[in-house]
């Protein structure tokens, strides 16, 4: 599975791309950041946001794209950036077809690193680890994207495969009252 991490924000947005599979080694396919400058217009750098991202998802053909789930911040202003940036990374998906999941800063850090509780340094040495790079990714937002991907490769794929079993139980369970009142047997009565 290839899977395209995006860590939004309005000024740096982290971009990763990870092949792999649960239970086996993973590949760093490229890390980069889409920058944009902080003295321009919100709709300017929303738009220079979107041609980035276009350019990687053309460039890297991802089969999902895993976002990080916007939280509440302290900052209304850095909350709402992060937020636009995250719809820009959620409409270039849509508009190609590809999935889209979104992931909480905790999940990420406890598939990553084992604790939801982990820092920043501690993320991005486990990326370094798990990808087997020579040095970390940097900047932090970059790691970040990285962490994403692994999170959804390694938790998304598991989650997929439950929402898929709960269809077709679903779906198993409504033929079933459908058709099995056809199938059974009819009771002649003589007079």
């Amino acid at each position: 599975m290839r899977v395209l991490g995006v860590d939004p924000g309005l000024t740096r947005c982290g971009v990763g791309v990870v092949d792999g599979a649960p239970g086996r080694p993973l590949t760093m396919v490229a890390v980069g950041v889409v920058r944009t400058p902080a003295e321009e217009d919100v709709p300017l750098r929303l738009l220079a946001i979107e041609a980035g991202l276009e350019e990687w998802i053309d460039t890297h053909r991802p089969e999902v794209v895993a976002i990080e789930r916007v939280f509440a911040q302290h900052n209304v202003r850095t909350v709402m950036g992060t937020a636009q940036a995250s719809a820009v990374a959620m409409l270039c998906a849509a508009r190609r077809g590809i999935p889209v999941f979104l992931h909480t800063p905790s999940e990420v850090k406890a598939a990553v690193s084992g604790s939801g509780r982990a820092d920043k340094a501690q993320v991005t040495a486990m990326v370094t680890r798990l990808l087997r790079l020579d040095a970390p990714p940097k900047p932090a937002d970059a790691a970040d994207a990285l962490a994403l991907a692994i999170c959804h490769i390694w938790r998304g794929a598991a989650t997929d495969r439950i929402a898929a079993a709960l269809a077709r139980t679903r779906t198993s369970a409504a033929v079933s009252r459908t058709v099995a009142p056809r199938l059974a047997p009819r009771k002649e009565y003589l007079p």
